[in-house]
C-alpha cells in the first residue's frame, strides 16, 4: 500500500484528489480562478465538503466562467442561496461573483491571472521536504504577498491562509511530506 500524506485518510475521493489532483502545477487561468473561489467556499469546514459538492457548484457557477458569474444579479444570488448542493452562505456567493469581476478587469488591464499567479511564484512550484503534517505553515510569506495582491485587485475570501489551501491544491507549492509517495514528483 502507498504512503499518502497523513491528511488524506481512508476516503476514496480524498484519495483519488490526492494522487491526482492536489499539488499538481494548474497553469489555466480559469481553473485557477476556479480553485481560488472553491477555496474560498472552503473556509470554516473541511475540504472534503467541498470536494463532495465540487460538480454542483460547477453547475451552479456555470462552470466557473468568470465572463458569466460576472453577469450575475440579486436573482442568482437568491438562487444560489437555494441551492442545496452548495454551500449557502451569502457572502462567499457575493464575493465569488465580485472576485469574477476582478479577474476579468485584470484581463482588461492586460494581466494574465495565470502569468501573473505564477509570476508571483517565480515560475515553477516551490518544493518543501516537511517531515509530517504538524510542519506544513498554514500560511507563508508568500501566501501574504498573494493575499495582498489580490485584495488590491478586488479580490475577497482572499486571505493568506485560504490562499496558502489553494497554492497547494494548485501546485505552485509541492507540500506532500516527505513519506508521502508523491512528494517530489516533477511536473511540467
Amino acid at each position: 500500500m502507498q504512503q499518502r500524506c497523513v491528511w488524506v485518510g481512508t476516503d476514496p475521493l480524498y484519495q483519488t484528489y490526492h494522487d491526482e489532483e492536489w499539488g499538481v502545477p494548474v497553469r489555466d487561468s480559469r481553473a485557477l480562478w476556479e480553485m481560488l473561489m472553491l477555496e474560498g467556499f472552503q473556509a470554516g469546514l473541511a475540504w472534503i465538503v467541498i470536494l463532495r459538492k465540487r460538480e454542483a457548484f460547477r453547475k451552479a457557477f456555470k462552470g466557473f466562467d468568470p465572463k458569466v458569474v460576472a453577469r450575475f444579479t440579486e436573482k442568482d444570488v437568491t438562487r444560489l442561496m437555494a441551492d442545496e448542493g452548495i454551500v449557502r452562505a451569502r457572502a462567499k456567493i457575493e464575493a465569488t461573483i465580485g472576485n469574477a469581476r476582478a479577474y476579468l478587469k485584470m484581463q482588461e488591464a492586460g494581466e494574465d491571472f495565470s502569468t501573473f499567479v505564477w509570476g508571483m511564484a517565480g515560475g515553477k512550484p516551490l518544493r518543501n521536504a516537511w517531515k509530517g503534517r504538524g510542519d506544513v505553515p498554514a500560511k507563508t510569506e508568500l501566501s501574504e504577498a498573494y493575499a495582498k495582491a489580490f485584495k488590491q485587485r478586488g479580490f475577497k475570501f482572499v486571505g493568506p491562509v485560504i490562499v496558502y489551501a489553494w497554492m497547494q491544491a494548485t501546485g505552485i507549492v509541492d507540500d506532500h511530506t516527505v513519506d508521502c509517495f508523491r512528494h517530489g514528483v516533477r511536473h511540467r
